[in-house]
């Protein structure tokens, strides 16, 4: 992303300034969409140390820097050709900073390992270690211009996707060819990562399995991500083959009248825990309460599910919607003995309005 480098040494200043305002000397990033987010492209084991003032260095497998600095802003890469030199030169880098505080994001992803951190900690036994995902997740949350625009795009592949998905459920069809089939068209149509779930059972997000098939009057729930330049877009549809029963019917009106209902109050400034109140009393009211799984929304960017993410992480219900970030509504299905029901779209939080787009 060289051609955008001003955005990134403009995120990486902002971090720095957060850094520096939290008494933090420098940061170990080793979560990929974080690492993503401040050098501009993935790589496999991210490895990012952002001093709080002065130029950040990356960390590369030996024969890898030149294709590195094709695709980053940033000048000072290291290639190491083992593990333990890639910690020695970390922990080197930091002794040599003198940085007494040092901030790690204590998340879920790959690479941000409970592993790393012990080892982090042993050999940086001088060192504060903190947690600083609510600096980096706080930036992310709000998207700029550059970020909605590969949202947009990577909306487009998805709605090809799910046309697909549409046109080829039948009967007979196994979850697994289903999502071969989708997968295919997202791939060609340039989103290098996509995520697909299918479900012909009661599952949310489902791995697609070869020996689950869809059935004559059933109802099958696909999901899928599709990205950008790495930002995601996510969208689902139940889609009903043959004829479907009563409660399913029922399902599917009343998760239509609740996405009307969450689409209304999803406002700036509105805590997303009152929306989820409204939500459940609605479905309470409709006989649907125990089938409903909280977290109505999360946010959509660097992964499919970031923050807030109500269903996940219970403290973001509190969180209060805020112009330009981009929600996925509403993200739980309603789990019934013939499947998930769900409608999902991703929607770009406006002053006045959401705008739909997927």
């Amino acid at each position: 992303m060289r051609g955008n480098q001003k955005i990134f040494r403009k995120r990486m200043e902002r971090f720095q300034e957060a850094l520096k305002e939290k008494d933090i000397d420098a940061a170990v990033i080793r979560t990929l969409s974080t690492f993503i987010y401040l050098t501009g492209t993935k790589w496999l084991r991210p490895s990012l140390f952002v001093p709080a003032e002065g130029e950040p260095t990356v960390f590369v497998v030996k024969g890898e820097a030149e294709e590195f600095k094709r695709r980053s802003w940033i000048e000072n890469v290291v290639e190491f050709q083992k593990v333990e030199d890639l910690m020695a030169r970390v922990v080197k880098l930091i002794q040599s900073s003198g940085a007494r505080r040092v901030g790690l994001e204590f998340g879920v992803e790959r690479d941000a390992y409970l592993l790393f951190f012990k080892m982090f900690q042993r050999l940086n036994p001088t060192v504060e270690v903190v947690d600083i995902l609510d600096i980096t997740m706080g930036m992310r949350m709000i998207k700029d211009e550059w970020e909605i625009e590969n949202i947009r795009k990577a909306a487009k592949i998805a709605n090809k996707g799910m046309k697909v998905a549409e046109e080829i459920i039948k009967p007979g069809l196994s979850e697994l060819e289903i999502a071969a089939e989708i997968y295919r068209e997202l791939m060609l149509n340039g989103s290098e990562d996509p995520k697909v779930y299918v479900s012909t059972t009661p599952r949310a997000h489902a791995e697609p399995f070869r020996d689950l098939k869809v059935k004559e009057n059933s109802v099958v729930t696909v999901v899928i991500g599709t990205d950008w330049n790495h930002y995601y877009a996510n969208m689902a549809r139940t889609f009903v083959v043959g004829e479907p029963n009563e409660r399913v019917k029922k399902a599917i009106e009343v998760k239509e009248k609740a996405l009307e209902i969450a689409l209304e109050e999803t406002k700036v400034g509105v805590p997303l825990n009152s929306v989820e109140r409204k939500l459940f009393q609605f479905f309470k009211e409709n006989g649907f309460e125990d089938s409903y799984l909280a977290g109505y929304t999360h946010g959509v960017g660097l992964l499919i599910e970031e923050p807030p993410m109500p269903t996940i992480v219970v403290p973001t219900r509190a969180t209060k919607v805020a112009e330009n970030m981009v929600l996925s509504i509403i993200h739980t299905p309603l789990m019934i003995p013939e499947g998930a029901i769900k409608h999902e779209d991703t929607y770009l939080v406006k002053k006045d309005e959401l705008e739909k787009l997927t």
